[in-house]
């Protein structure tokens, strides 16, 4: 019997691990036809099915799941030993795409990107902002940037900054001769400033104190889709917004905005850099990861 190559055998793994054709073909830069004809070759050869195929998923058989528990450290080891290879020699050098939403963007711009630039001149970066969330693996990017809660559960995720703390801010005039708010619910007899999501919903406002958690469907004729539009809008006295402070701190500071709620405000896991959990991490994806870490630890000790 004729033994399995090294591609068909990383070409399998692929396909068990993200448990999609479609994926694995995105991560392994092949087509889907290519990747399933190789998968039927390597089944015939082994004269064993290894895959579980229907029209929406894919997951491995008993016997492919055996395979796959002793096939995946031997290519760990030898992606680690290739990459011990890479560290050697040349710098990373390519491209490297990153899409981020428009507050991490902003972030890796003034803290990571200058000193990425100056270390790895030979890397192009390819930053692309946008709101909605996108699929990193089919978009073609190496990496991604959100709010913790929105990455997805099966990527590796790094911290991009500390904690973020979502407020509920209002402009002196506004709050004055209104009713106080001491809890959630007291937003009911307010006008909010609701934000609409990129997926198209609105966004429930979150509030904890305590142990306690609650959504609340803030009541407001006005909606918007932009932390700084919000900002703006609770500074010229058209309600209550609900923003993560770094966007208010400036009119905080100023005093055109007060915060509200305070108690109910507590910090939460903030923005990660995020890339698929796959064994082969590009040179230029680890060594900005790297400067990444350097601007935490800086940002952290100053």
């Amino acid at each position: 019997m004729p033994r399995p190559t090294l591609n068909d055998l990383a070409a399998f793994s692929a396909v068990a691990g993200q448990r999609s054709f479609r994926k694995a073909a995105d991560q392994l830069g092949v087509s889907r036809s290519a990747l399933s004809h190789a998968l039927n070759g390597l089944e015939l050869r082994l004269g064993v099915r290894l895959l579980h195929r229907t029209t929406r998923s894919v997951s491995p058989t008993e016997a492919g799941a055996r395979l796959l528990e002793r096939l995946d450290p031997v290519l760990r080891d030898l992606d680690a030993a290739l990459d011990g290879l890479t560290e050697t020699g040349a710098a990373p050098a390519g491209p490297l795409r990153i899409n981020a939403n428009r507050s991490g963007a902003r972030w890796l711009l003034r803290r990571v990107v200058p000193a990425f630039r100056a270390r790895y001149p030979g890397v192009e970066l390819d930053l692309v902002s946008e709101g909605r969330l996108v699929d990193i693996v089919e978009g073609g990017f190496d990496a991604g940037v959100r709010l913790a809660e929105a990455v997805p559960r099966d990527m590796i995720a790094v911290p991009v900054a500390g904690e973020v703390r979502f407020v509920a801010v209002a402009s002196p005039a506004y709050l004055a001769g209104r009713p106080p708010l001491t809890v959630p619910d007291d937003l009911e007899r307010h006008d909010c400033i609701r934000q609409r999501l990129p997926s198209g919903k609105r966004y429930r406002w979150e509030f904890s104190r305590h142990g306690t958690s609650i959504a609340v469907d803030a009541p407001g004729a006005l909606t918007l889709d932009d932390n700084d539009l919000m900002v703006q809008a609770a500074a010229d006295g058209l309600g209550i917004a609900y923003v993560p402070e770094p966007f208010a701190r400036e009119v905080l500071r100023a005093g055109g905005l007060v915060t509200v709620l305070d108690e109910w405000c507590p910090p939460g896991p903030g923005l990660m850099l995020y890339y698929p959990g796959r064994r082969h991490v590009p040179a230029a994806l680890k060594a900005f990861i790297g400067v990444l870490r350097e601007a935490n630890r800086d940002a952290a000790e100053g």
